[in-house]
C-alpha cells in the first residue's frame, strides 16, 4: 500500500539553500590547487576570413607567460568531426578550436594564452598580434531570407512540421475574417551570473578531474574522452553548483577544450574562465522572420491556419527548433500548413535557450490569435475555448491530460478578466494607458531515461545519487523529497548527490525532463529498498510484522507500519538488524513506460498581463501578471512557483528589453555585456501571481509531474504584446516592444 503523502507537496526550502547563501557552494571557476595557472581565450576580430600570421612573441617574452597555443602548435587531434559531437549537437561538423586558420564567425577562439596568474595571462592575451585575410561575410537574417532552405535531420528528437492537411491557402482566402501578419524575434543570449569556467586538475598519473559550468556531466566527460582520446577512467567531471545557464551548459563550451589542451600539454592544472565578452561568443536564441496567417468564419471558427518561420543557424551545423508545429496541437483547424525552414549565417551555432522553439513560435501564434479577435470583436478567451483541440492534431493523439480550460478559468478568475473593456485604448490611470492581454503557454512533458543509486546505512540514513544537475531549479531538493517520501523517511536524513561523472547515468539538465526522468528512477530504486526491508520484517521471527502481506506494510516515520494497526511498526535500523544487514545498497534505471507512446505528453497555462503605458513618453511597465498552470503533480509548492516566476520575469525581458544587436558590417555583436545587454532588474518586476491547476496524469510518468522550467516563459511575451496592443491600439510585432517603437 502507498502511503499517504509526507513529504511530496509540500514547500520545503531548498535543502542547498544554506550553501549558496554562505559560499560554501563553490563553482566551476573557484576551485584552487598548488600550482594552478590560468589560460587567457584570445578572439577573432573578424566574422569570416583566415588567419594570415600569428604573432605571441610580445606575451611570450613576458616572465610567467608559459605558453600561447594556436592552430600552429596544437598537438594532434582527431581529424574527423564526429569525435568532437556532443549528445545536444544538431547535425553537421562540430565547431572544432584551434582546428585550421578558418576564421568561422566573430568572436572565434584562435589562440589561448596561459601564464601564472589571471592578471597576466589576460594582459599577454592582448599583446597576441593576429593579422587576417577577410572574407566577405553575411550576418543578416532578413538580407538573407531568400537563401532559406529545409533543414537536415538536426537532434535526436526534433519533430519536423507535419505535412499539410486540408487547402490552408484557398480557407484563408475564403475566410470572413483573416489575419496575416509577420512577427520577428531578435538574438537573445543566455547571461547567467556565473561565467563559463572550466579548471582542469591534472593528477600525478595524468588523470583528469575537471571542474566544468555545465548541465551534463556525462556530457563533458564523453567529449573530452572522444576529442583527447582518454579513457573514461581517466577523466572525472563535476558540477555540484551552478550559477544559472538556461541552456548554455548543455553543449560543452569551447573553454573546456581549451583548459583540458593547455593541462595536458603543460602537465598542469589549468583554469580557463570566459569573459562577459565572450559569453557572447557561443550560443544563442537564433532570431526569426514568422508568418502567422488566420482565418475564420464569422462567429469564430478557425477555417485555415498558416505558421511559416525563417530560422538562422551557422554555416557549419543545422540548429532547429519546433517553432511552428505549436497551433495545431491547441486550436483545432481543418485547413493546415507549418513550414519552418533555416539560413546558415556567419555566426557561431544557436543553442537551446528556455522553452526553444515554443517561446519563439507561440509568441507569433498567440499575437495572431488576438489579432483575430479583435478582428472578430470577440473576447480573446472565448475565441480560444471556440476551437479549443481536444486531440493533438499533428499526430492525432489524445491527450495523457489537459487542464488548460481550467487555466483560462481559474487564470481570469483570478486577473478579473471580466472587468476588462475590450476596447483600445479605452482604460486609462492619469497619464497611463492600462491594457490587459493574455496568452496560451504550451511545453512538451517528456521523460528520458535515467539511472539512480540509493545506499541506506544502519543510522538510518540515506544516499541518493545520479550525474544529473541542479542550475537553480531545485533538484538537489525536490530529488531528497521524493526518496524520503518513498522511504518514510525525514527530509533531514536524506542526502542526494549530483554533478559527478562517477555517479548513475542521467540525461542532460534541460527539456523540463529532470524531474520527471532522474525523478522516477530515484523513485524506483527507492522502492527496490523498500522491498527488501519489508521482506526483512515480514519473514523475522518475532517481528511485529511477521506474515503481513507485502501490500499491508506502509513506511512512514522512520519506520515499516501495518496498515490497519499502526501499532504494529518496527524501525527501518530494526528491519536492516532483523536482516543482518549493516546497509542496503540498490540501483535502478527507469525509462518510459510504452503507454506513452500512445499519448501527446504537455504542460498548459494561461498567461494574463496588465501593462500601463506612458502616453507621453511610450514607457511600458508590466504591473500584474497572473500564470495559471496546468503541470501535473507539483512535487514542491515552493521551488515550482519560483521555476514560474523565473520564467515569467524572462517572458518580461524578452517582450520589452532583450536584444543582442549586431553589427552587419562587422558581423559582430555590439552590446557584449551586462550593460548595454538589457535584462528585467527589480523595478521592471511587479505583482506576479502563480496558480497551479489541479491535474491528475497517470501516463505521463511514475510521479505524474511535468516539468515546469519552461512553460513559465511561454506566451508571456505574447502576453504583454496583446496588452500593450488593448493599451494604445498599437501592435508592435517585432520584438522586444521598445518606446521608440510605440511613439
Amino acid at each position: 500500500m502507498t502511503p499517504p503523502s509526507t513529504q511530496l507537496g509540500r514547500p520545503i526550502s531548498r535543502v542547498d539553500g544554506r550553501a549558496k547563501v554562505t559560499g560554501e557552494a563553490r563553482y566551476a571557476g573557484e576551485f584552487n590547487v598548488p600550482g594552478l595557472v590560468y589560460g587567457q581565450v584570445v578572439s577573432s576580430t573578424i566574422a569570416r576570413g583566415r588567419i594570415k600570421r600569428i604573432d605571441a612573441g610580445e606575451a611570450l617574452r613576458l616572465p610567467g607567460v608559459l605558453r600561447v597555443f594556436t592552430h600552429e602548435n596544437r598537438p594532434s587531434l582527431p581529424w574527423f568531426d564526429r569525435k568532437y559531437r556532443d549528445d545536444d549537437a544538431p547535425s553537421g561538423s562540430p565547431f572544432r578550436p584551434l582546428y585550421d586558420d578558418k576564421v568561422l564567425y566573430s568572436g572565434q577562439p584562435v589562440a589561448l594564452v596561459v601564464a601564472e596568474t589571471f592578471e597576466l595571462a589576460r594582459h599577454a592575451a592582448s599583446l597576441v598580434r593576429i593579422d587576417y585575410a577577410p572574407e566577405a561575410h553575411e550576418t543578416d537574417l532578413r538580407a538573407r531570407r531568400k537563401k532559406a532552405r529545409s533543414p537536415g535531420k538536426g537532434k535526436d528528437g526534433f519533430e519536423p512540421p507535419p505535412k499539410p492537411w486540408g487547402h490552408a491557402d484557398k480557407a484563408l482566402d475564403k475566410a470572413a475574417v483573416r489575419v496575416d501578419a509577420e512577427y520577428e524575434s531578435p538574438v537573445e543570449h543566455h547571461n547567467p551570473m556565473e561565467p563559463h569556467a572550466s579548471t582542469v586538475i591534472y593528477e600525478d598519473d595524468g588523470s583528469l578531474t575537471i571542474h566544468d559550468k555545465t548541465q551534463g556531466v556525462l556530457n563533458s566527460q564523453t567529449y573530452v574522452c572522444n576529442v583527447f582520446d582518454l579513457p573514461k577512467e581517466q577523466v572525472r567531471v563535476l558540477s555540484r553548483f551552478v550559477g544559472g545557464a538556461f541552456g548554455s551548459g548543455l553543449r560543452p563550451q569551447y573553454q573546456l577544450f581549451m583548459a583540458v589542451l593547455a593541462a595536458r600539454e603543460l602537465k598542469r592544472s589549468v583554469r580557463v574562465t570566459l569573459s562577459r565578452e565572450q559569453m557572447f561568443t557561443f550560443g544563442h536564441r537564433p532570431a526569426t522572420l514568422q508568418r502567422v496567417a488566420l482565418g475564420a468564419s464569422a462567429d469564430g471558427t478557425l477555417e485555415a491556419l498558416i505558421h511559416e518561420a525563417v530560422g538562422e543557424t551557422s554555416s557549419f551545423e543545422d540548429y532547429i527548433e519546433v517553432v511552428v508545429n505549436w497551433g495545431s496541437m491547441l486550436y483545432r483547424c481543418d485547413n493546415v500548413r507549418q513550414d519552418y525552414k533555416i539560413v546558415p549565417l556567419d555566426c557561431y551555432t544557436p543553442l537551446d535557450m528556455r522553452a526553444p522553439g515554443a517561446a519563439l513560435g507561440v509568441y507569433a501564434l498567440e499575437c495572431a490569435m488576438d489579432e483575430l479577435a479583435h478582428a472578430l470583436r470577440m473576447d480573446p478567451i472565448a475565441l480560444r475555448l471556440k476551437n479549443y483541440a481536444e486531440r493533438d492534431q499533428n499526430k492525432d493523439k489524445p491527450y495523457s491530460s489537459k487542464e488548460l480550460r481550467a487555466c483560462y478559468q481559474q487564470g481570469s478568475e483570478r486577473f478579473g478578466w471580466a472587468r476588462r473593456n475590450p476596447a483600445p485604448r479605452s482604460m486609462r490611470e492619469g497619464r497611463e494607458l492600462v491594457g490587459w492581454g493574455m496568452a496560451t503557454g504550451i511545453w512538451d512533458a517528456m521523460q528520458q531515461p535515467a539511472s539512480a543509486k540509493a545506499v541506506l546505512g544502519l543510522d538510518g540514513r540515506l544516499t541518493v545519487s545520479s550525474a544529473t544537475a541542479d542550475i537553480g531549479t531545485g533538484t538537489y531538493t525536490v530529488m531528497t523529497q521524493i526518496a524520503a517520501e518513498t522511504l518514510g523517511l525525514r527530509v533531514e536524513d536524506v542526502t542526494f548527490k549530483l554533478g559527478d561523472s562517477s555517479l548513475p547515468m542521467a540525461p542532460l539538465q534541460g527539456g523540463s525532463w529532470t524531474a520527471a526522468s532522474v525523478g522516477s528512477a530515484v523513485k524506483e530504486v527507492c522502492e527496490k529498498l523498500r522491498e527488501q526491508l519489508a521482506t526483512f520484517a515480514r519473514k523475522a521471527k518475532g517481528s511485529p510484522l511477521a506474515g503481513a502481506g507485502a501490500e499491508e506494510v506502509t513506511f512512514a516515520e522512520g519506520q515499516l507500519r501495518h496498515a490497519s494497526d499502526a501499532s504494529r511498526a518496527i524501525s527501518i535500523v530494526e528491519a536492516m538488524r532483523l536482516g543482518g544487514v549493516t546497509s542496503l545498497e540498490e540501483k535502478s534505471l527507469a525509462v518510459p513506460s510504452p503507454k506513452q507512446q500512445a499519448y501527446t505528453r504537455s504542460t498548459h497555462s494561461a498567461v494574463f498581463v496588465e501593462v500601463k503605458v506612458d502616453e507621453a513618453l511610450g514607457t511600458v511597465r508590466v504591473t500584474r501578471v497572473v500564470s495559471a498552470v496546468a503541470a501535473g503533480r507539483i512535487l514542491n509548492p515552493k521551488t515550482a512557483r519560483s521555476q514560474v516566476l523565473g520564467g515569467v520575469v524572462w517572458g518580461i525581458g524578452m517582450a520589452l528589453e532583450e536584444e543582442t544587436a549586431i553589427d552587419h558590417t562587422l558581423g559582430r555583436f555590439i552590446n557584449h555585456n551586462l550593460a548595454e545587454y538589457h535584462v528585467p532588474v527589480n523595478a521592471d518586476v511587479h505583482d506576479i501571481d502563480v496558480l497551479f491547476v489541479d491535474e491528475d496524469d497517470t501516463v505521463v510518468n511514475p510521479l505524474g509531474a511535468k516539468g515546469l522550467g519552461e512553460i513559465g516563459i511561454v506566451g508571456v511575451a505574447a502576453a504583454i504584446a496583446n496588452a500593450v496592443f488593448h493599451a494604445t491600439g498599437r501592435r508592435v510585432r517585432g520584438l522586444p516592444i521598445t518606446l521608440d517603437k510605440l511613439l
